[in-house]
């Protein structure tokens, strides 16, 4: 089927396929391709996999024939990612089925979903798993048509030109459904009109293509495609009517979000079937939290999925194992039924027939300590579940998105060589999104190698829960050498006074060969040593201690945001390359060099060197231009109250807020008590009330603040925007004079942060 040479005669039976190392899960099964991008080599990671139990292998590059097991297959060829491919083609020829094929800049999930929703009540459908729809996803979905299926529905995206006609290979669609055209991605393509065309070529065998109705809103023509696709399939229109009025809205994320009694909430009732189980386990699995809080997982009944209960709970039961779940509250009378299926395992147990009683039992009054995945069919209603056990906190949140921290990472990762190393800083509070939810995103991603925190404190945090990614401390205090001890985090040694107190206190506690990390100023004039003149005193120092080894040698550029600073950029690299130069020649180990910031990166590769520094970036703001990459944080509230306000009236302290014509004022539960800069206030700044601007009315007061929604259709309840995709940090931070930087570490914690991944 892969056109592949076999190395081995190992007999497996393959049921699961795997690219990504982190979401092993049968192991015995599995067949894994070692898949090459710009960013890693999947061949890598085989030796960890042949450790955990793989045994069946889809490679470019053949091991060394001495480090090939005898009990394992190899199979060669040329592209692993074409293979995928060629593999997922096959098994699609092999159904003789409705195919609907789903492609569109806006809605292919939601299309798909409520296509789930209304045709799975009379057939078995495989559907893409969330939004698998990229050049590894498709295959991936595909692959999971089996003998029951009767049907099958798979979105297909694309990000550039010749990406589809791949996709539509394997998806072989012969019901097409355009969900749009919109602007996602567009800087790929030279017109709109290009994008289209590419998109289109998903259709090019179908039996009909589907389009919405022109002139509906986006939920409408949802609905519309939904519609349509059902008629087109038989469906009674008094049943497709009865089955549109109860399609339930689509939760296209997991979230994550502190819960009481110390526990974390993974909620992801988005849906519940065998694969959302998995990436759900998986995400799980990838996130490192403190030892003391055990994993738990609340499930509803499986529904729909064509095996039968016995098999289907023992797959289950699997899934429990290798994901190590400690605790296991089943809901509904399915699983209650099959609850012997479990009882092997060492994960502890309970079944309740509905959620109400698990609400009312013992069981969920004494859920504490613990991280909990969320995952249930609709008709369970788990939102109450994730409803009782959130922390009650304040009607604003923040809103972080997960994905687009991967997305900046990997925008920054293409100006730079595959050997580089990134410190992503998670200081002040990773940039007000949450330092711990976003490194434990980072911890699984092979470039990063530092995390970056401003103190020791900062770090301790991170340790215990869980990261365990090397830590770099860049501005230590000499109060807090004993956690830098404990916590093993590497200090900024930026003067002589700062070294002489931590050989002196490593010494004192018996610690040889800590890694520090030497900052010379090179013309910032902030901290550092001269790369000039302290050289010979600092390389002497180092030299006749053994308690402290340089790991790193680095600087900062002042202006790599401005072309007009290029020729200053350039004396501080000549600096810094003097001084770094000076620190090696003194010591036989490597010793890393490291300047480029977050605009350094892009407008500096050629100075990239060992290390890179990414900041800003990271969190979706690109410092040369101000532009956003993609968009990480969204801070939203809702309208509490709405009032009518005669001209001439005022509103808010010391009457600054006069109106000029009849308003309505709507108050919102934000105020400088929670980070809010007065200077926001008094028209010299907006929110967003439906998308449409609403300035800020008087002055900001520390719990609320009152915006103009004269012209906006809108009710108490409402959302608003304070900034986000649409009104990006820095068009505030323009209106007052200051930088994005100031705007996103200013939310306040008393402001619940929501973590959610696609």
């Amino acid at each position: 089927m892969t056109g592949a040479r076999q190395f081995g005669e190992a007999d497996i039976t393959i049921d699961h396929l795997l690219t990504d190392s982190r979401s092993l899960c049968f192991p015995e099964s599995t067949l894994f391709f070692a898949i090459k991008t710009p960013h890693g080599d999947g061949h890598t990671y085989i030796p960890d996999l042949y450790s955990r139990g793989v045994r069946a292998f889809v490679v470019q590059d053949l091991p060394d024939r001495a480090a090939m097991a005898p009990d394992s297959v190899y199979l060669q060829v040329e592209n692993t990612l074409t293979a995928l491919q060629r593999l997922a083609e096959r098994k699609r020829e092999t159904y003789d089925i409705p195919v609907i094929g789903i492609t569109g800049s806006n809605g292919k999930t939601t299309v798909k979903e409520w296509l789930y929703q209304m045709l799975s009540p009379d057939m078995t459908v495989t559907r893409s798993p969330r939004s698998y729809n990229s050049q590894i996803g498709v295959p991936l979905s595909v692959w999971g048509l089996w003998e029951k299926s009767q049907i099958g529905i798979f979105e297909a995206g694309i990000s550039q030109p010749g990406e589809m006609e791949a996709l539509e290979r394997i998806i072989q669609p012969t019901i097409g459904v355009f969900t749009g055209l919109g602007t996602a991605h567009q800087e790929n393509f030279q017109s709109m009109e290009q994008k289209r065309q590419e998109k289109m070529k998903l259709f090019t065998h179908c039996q009909t293509v589907i389009m919405p109705t022109p002139g509906l809103t986006a939920l409408e023509a949802d609905r519309d495609l939904c519609r349509q696709v059902c008629r087109y399939l038989g469906m009674a229109d008094d049943v497709i009517e009865q089955r549109l009025a109860r399609l339930e809205p689509i939760a296209m994320r997991l979230e994550v979000k502190q819960g009481r009694h110390n526990c974390i909430i993974i909620n992801d009732t988005y849906n519940s079937d065998m694969n959302s189980l998995g990436i759900a386990l998986d995400f799980m699995n990838r996130r490192p939290d403190r030892a003391d809080r055990q994993r738990v997982l609340i499930l509803s009944d499986i529904q729909q999925s064509g095996i039968p209960p016995t098999q289907l709970y023992q797959h289950v039961a699997g899934y429990l194992h290798t994901h190590g779940i400690e605790h296991l509250i089943g809901i509904g009378p399915a699983i209650s039924a099959n609850a012997d299926q479990f009882t092997n395992l060492a994960t502890h147990c309970r079944f309740y027939p509905d959620t109400d009683t698990y609400l009312q039992s013992p069981d969920f009054a004494a859920l504490r300590d613990s991280i909990v995945l969320i995952k249930g069919a609709r008709q369970f209603h788990f939102e109450q579940i994730t409803q009782a056990l959130e922390q009650k906190v304040h009607e604003t949140t923040l809103q972080v998105d997960l994905n687009a921290i991967v997305d900046n990472l990997n925008y920054y990762r293409t100006f730079l060589d595959p050997q580089t190393r990134i410190v992503c800083m998670v200081k002040a509070d990773a940039y007000g999104a949450g330092a711990i939810e976003v490194s434990k995103t980072l911890q699984s991603q092979t470039q990063v190698g530092y995390l970056a925190v401003a103190v020791a404190d900062e770090g301790a945090q991170l340790r215990s829960a869980g990261i365990t990614k090397p830590i770099m401390v860049m501005n230590p205090q000499i109060t807090g050498f004993d956690t830098l001890f404990e916590y093993h985090l590497e200090p900024e040694v930026y003067s002589f006074r700062l070294l002489d107190a931590l050989i002196q206190a490593a010494e004192h506690a018996g610690i040889t060969g800590m890694p520090i990390h030497i900052k010379l100023d090179t013309g910032m004039h902030r901290l550092g040593f001269d790369p000039e003149t302290d050289m010979p005193r600092l390389i002497d120092r180092l030299q006749h201690q053994t308690a402290l080894v340089p790991r790193s040698v680095f600087s900062h550029f002042v202006g790599s945001d401005s072309d007009s600073f290029d020729p200053f950029s350039a004396e501080q690299y000549r600096r810094y390359q003097f001084g770094a130069d000076t620190l090696q020649a003194a010591f036989p180990h490597h010793i890393l060099r490291h300047m480029d910031n977050t605009a350094g990166i892009e407008h500096f590769p050629q100075r990239q060197m060992d290390m890179v520094r990414l900041g800003l970036g990271l969190y979706g703001i690109n410092p040369r231009d101000n532009s956003i990459i993609n968009n990480v944080t969204t801070l939203q509230t809702t309208i509490l109250q709405i009032h009518d306000v005669k001209s001439n009236e005022t509103v808010g302290y010391s009457r600054r807020g006069q109106l000029t014509r009849d308003s309505r004022i709507a108050a919102i539960p934000i105020g400088y008590a929670d980070g809010w800069n007065r200077h926001l206030g008094n028209r010299n700044a907006y929110a967003l009330v439906h998308g449409q601007p609403a300035p800020y009315v008087g002055n900001i007061c520390m719990d609320v603040s009152m915006i103009d929604v004269t012209d906006i259709q809108c009710h108490e309840g409402d959302p608003v925007i304070l900034f986000g995709r649409d009104l990006p940090p820095t068009i505030l931070a323009q209106a007052i004079d200051t930088i994005p930087y100031e705007i996103l570490t200013s939310v306040s914690h008393r402001v619940k942060r929501v973590y959610y991944q696609e």
